[in-house]
C-alpha cells in the first residue's frame, strides 16, 4: 500500500515551472499553489496582469491534491441551522455562492479543455439515523423553497437502488453536485495560468513578506521578488510567516483509503449511480469511485495531523468504516492511504478580503475543491478592481480563542463531536 495520495501518483507531470529562481516585479504575487492560487494565476494572467505563484512544493501538493474528489452544491453546515444563525438572505447567498462555484469549475475545463474526468451525478447526503433523515427531509424542504428546487428525499425504501449498504435510511439528494480526478484537473489549470503568461515557481517556499513605499517584497528559499499586489492562498499550510491566518483556522487531519481497481458488475452493485457520498454523522466518512473504478473512502479517521504514523492509524479505521459500510468489501486490497489537512474556520465558512495591505482567500472547510477555484477567479477580479466580486467580503473574521497556531485542542474536538454523533 502506498502512503500517497492517488490523485498526485496518478497525475501527469507539471511540465512548466519555471526553472529560474524568482526574481523581478510583478503585478500580483500569488502565495500558494493550490486550486486557489492556480486560478486566480490563470484568471490574472488571462486579464493581462504578470502574475508569480510561489509554491512551497509541487503544485496541488497539500489540499487540492489530497482530498476526497468531490466537487458539490450546498454549504458545510445544514442548511437550516444556516438559515438561523445568519438570516434566511444571508444564508441563500451563502448557498449560490456555492452553487456559483460548480459552475465555475465546470467552465475552466470547458474552456481549458482539462482532461480530468468531470462527471455531474450529485451529491447524496445519508442518513445514519432514522432522526438524521427527518432532519434531512426538513433541510430538503428548506433548500427546495429557497434555492434549489431540484433536490429530493430518497426514502429508505428506495436507498437500495442508491447504495447497497445496510448502514442507511435514505438521503438527501443534490443533483448539481459533480467529481474529477483533482491531479489531472490541477496541473491542467496550472498548464493553463502558464499558457496564459504566468510564473510558477516551485519548491519555494516563503520565509519573509515585506511591506514597503515601493510595494511587497517577497523572500522565498530560492530567490526574491517584488510584487505591488500579493494573494496569500495557502490554506491550512504550516509553512512560512502566516501566523495571523493560522490562529483564524484549524488544521484538522482529514483522511483517504482507495482500493484496488473493482469489478463493473460489483461496483453497479454497491454504487449504481456513481454520485459522491457523504453520511450525515458529525465524523462520518465520504466515498465515490474514481475513474479507473476503484472505491476512495475518506473521513476525519482521527482528529490528528496527517503524518506517516497518523495516516497508517487513520488508515486501518477507515478499513473498519469501509467494511462496515461495504461487508462484502471485506477484506479488499487497499492500495493508497493518505491524510491531509483541511482549513477549518470555526463556523466552517470561507473567509476571504484583505487584512494588512494583503489579500487572501482560504478557510473553506472540507468544502474547497469547488470553492478554491470560484474564488481564486473571484479575488482576481477584486484585485483588478471589481468591489462587488468576493462573496465573502462581509464576514468578519477573528481570531479563535485560545489558539495561537499549534491546535493543541483537536482532541477535545473529536471527544465532543463523537459523544454529539452518539447522543444525536
Amino acid at each position: 500500500m502506498k502512503f500517497d495520495s492517488y490523485w498526485l501518483d496518478t497525475a501527469p507531470p507539471f511540465e512548466h515551472a519555471a526553472s529560474a529562481p524568482p526574481e523581478g516585479r510583478f503585478d500580483v504575487a500569488v502565495v500558494g499553489g493550490g486550486f486557489t492560487g492556480l486560478s486566480a494565476a490563470r484568471a490574472l494572467s488571462r486579464a493581462g496582469a504578470s502574475v508569480a505563484l510561489l509554491e512551497a512544493g509541487r503544485i496541488i501538493g497539500e489540499a487540492s491534491g489530497r482530498n476526497g474528489g468531490q466537487c458539490n452544491t450546498g454549504v458545510a453546515q445544514d442548511y437550516g441551522a444556516l438559515v438561523q444563525r445568519l438570516g434566511r438572505d444571508r444564508a441563500q447567498r451563502c448557498y449560490q455562492a456555492y452553487a456559483d462555484a460548480v459552475e465555475s469549475v465546470e467552465r475552466v475545463i470547458r474552456d481549458e479543455r482539462i482532461d480530468c474526468a468531470f462527471l455531474r451525478h450529485g451529491k447524496l447526503k445519508l442518513a445514519a439515523k432514522p432522526a438524521h433523515y427527518e432532519q434531512l427531509a426538513r433541510t430538503c424542504e428548506l433548500i427546495r423553497q429557497d434555492v434549489d428546487p431540484d433536490v429530493e428525499m430518497i426514502p429508505a425504501s428506495r436507498i437500495g437502488e442508491e447504495v447497497a449498504s445496510p448502514l442507511f435510511h435514505g438521503g438527501l439528494l443534490q443533483r448539481n453536485g459533480g467529481q474529477m480526478h483533482m491531479g489531472r484537473f490541477g496541473v491542467g489549470l496550472a498548464t493553463a495560468a502558464a499558457r496564459h503568461g504566468a510564473s510558477i515557481f516551485e519548491h519555494a517556499a516563503v520565509s519573509a513578506i515585506d511591506r514597503r513605499a515601493s510595494g511587497v517584497r517577497i523572500t522565498t528559499t530560492r530567490g526574491e521578488i517584488e510584487a505591488n499586489e500579493v494573494l496569500i492562498s495557502t490554506g491550512a499550510s504550516q509553512v512560512g510567516p502566516l501566523k495571523w491566518y493560522r490562529r483564524r483556522m484549524a488544521p484538522v487531519g482529514s483522511f483517504i483509503v482507495v482500493t484496488e481497481p473493482l469489478d463493473r458488475e460489483r461496483l453497479d452493485r454497491l454504487l449504481p449511480k456513481r454520485r459522491a457520498y457523504v453520511t450525515s454523522r458529525i465524523i462520518g466518512h465520504y466515498f465515490r469511485v474514481t475513474p479507473d473504478d476503484r472505491l476512495l473512502f475518506g473521513g476525519r479517521a482521527r482528529f490528528a495531523m496527517s503524518n506517516l504514523h497518523s495516516d497508517a492509524k487513520s488508515g486501518a479505521l477507515l478499513r473498519a468504516g469501509l467494511e462496515a459500510t461495504f461487508p462484502e468489501l471485506a477484506g479488499v486490497k487497499l492500495d493508497y492511504c493518505w491524510g491531509g489537512l483541511v482549513d477549518m474556520t470555526r463556523d466552517r465558512l470561507p473567509r476571504a478580503g484583505s487584512h494588512d495591505g494583503l489579500y487572501h482567500s482560504m478557510g473553506y472547510s472540507g468544502h474547497g475543491v469547488q470553492m478554491s477555484v470560484h474564488m481564486g477567479e473571484r479575488m482576481a477580479a477584486t484585485l483588478l478592481g471589481a468591489s462587488d466580486a468576493n462573496p465573502w467580503a462581509d464576514f468578519d473574521w477573528p481570531a479563535i480563542p485560545g489558539h495561537f497556531g499549534e491546535p493543541w485542542f483537536l482532541p477535545l474536538v473529536g471527544a465532543w463531536y463523537r459523544l454529539q454523533d452518539r447522543l444525536h
